[in-house]
């Protein structure tokens, strides 16, 4: 039975109400998910704190050659080991009489180098690893996975110290031994997160349309892992400075006269007990870097909302 809907006409003389059209409200594009991220991340004292004094430590670094006062390799037997607030050498001098205060801001070129360049070669290698291992999965997971077990049975320190003297001392062999210690963590992490967003939903139905496993990981799973893995990177510069500084201190980093902060300490560990406070200067720059890093890392992970 079909119903034939007929137009209702208006009587003679009569007319019909206005229709008033609503006006369509305005599409306000959002800001998108890493906008939110920085919202909340700008709302974080101190993670903005600590950001703030890594850049700062970082253009001190770049433009060493414009702020330095002095040149951090010319030494003074005469000169050496100034106090801190010395009218000439205003953080001191050295055990050879070099001015602190440019050779500190000297070493953080290749302290920072030596910190953020293993742990970025390593993001780039362990993702790819820990993707690949948790979406083949089957024997290629069990593969790499167990490979990654055998660097986990060696403490970190103990890892790095055995690879840079196996290697030689040098910034390079250093960072080649740092970038294999963090090589497994960062797979590790990476092939959990894989792991969990491969039970997804949305990456069924990919899958299930007859995506190929490339366009699925590059589409469904990538944006979704490297969020979590970036976070936890993050927090590995802090570890990988200090490591980087202990083996300088023990003379499988950078090598003299190169100015370094494990190397200051190492130099400067003879004066402690004459010029305390000059030979404490590069400890403090480790240190208010390391935790600068790792502050910003907390913040960033909140901000991100990761759940471990």
């Amino acid at each position: 039975m079909t119903t034939t809907l007929t137009p209702v006409e208006a009587p003679a003389g009569a007319t019909l109400p206005p229709v008033e059209l609503a006006e369509a409200a305005p599409i306000q594009a959002g800001r998108g998910y890493w906008g939110s991220v920085l919202s909340r991340l700008a709302r974080d004292p101190v993670a903005m704190a600590a950001g703030l004094v890594i850049l700062c430590i970082v253009l001190a670094a770049i433009f060493a050659p414009l702020i330095a006062p002095m040149d951090p390799f010319k030494g003074s037997m005469v000169r050496r080991l100034r106090h801190v607030g010395d009218a000439t050498y205003w953080l001191g001098s050295d055990e050879l009489g070099r001015d602190m205060l440019s050779r500190l801001l000297y070493a953080g070129r290749l302290s920072l180098f030596m910190g953020v360049l293993p742990v970025i070669i390593a993001f780039f290698i362990g993702s790819g690893l820990g993707i690949l291992a948790g979406y083949a999965g089957g024997w290629v997971n069990t593969l790499i996975m167990r490979v990654v077990d055998v660097f986990f049975a060696f403490p970190s320190v103990l890892l790095a110290i055995a690879l840079s003297g196996a290697l030689g001392a040098g910034i390079l062999n250093a960072i080649v031994s740092l970038t294999v210690v963090f090589v497994p963590q960062i797979t590790r992490v990476a092939e959990s997160v894989t792991v969990q967003i491969r039970g997804r939903d949305y990456v069924e139905a990919a899958r299930v349309s007859g995506a190929h496993p490339v366009t699925v990981v590059r589409v469904q799973v990538l944006g979704n892992v490297l969020g979590p893995v970036f976070v936890y990177s993050t927090s590995l510069i802090s570890v990988s400075m200090i490591l980087a500084s202990g083996l300088s201190f023990l003379g499988l980093g950078v090598k003299p006269p190169e100015p370094e902060w494990g190397l200051m300490l190492n130099t400067l560990r003879t004066a402690i007990y004459v010029n305390p406070l000059v030979a404490a200067l590069p400890g403090v720059m480790i240190f208010l870097t390391s935790i600068s890093f790792n502050l910003l890392s907390d913040g960033l992970r909140s901000a991100m909302e990761v759940r471990q």
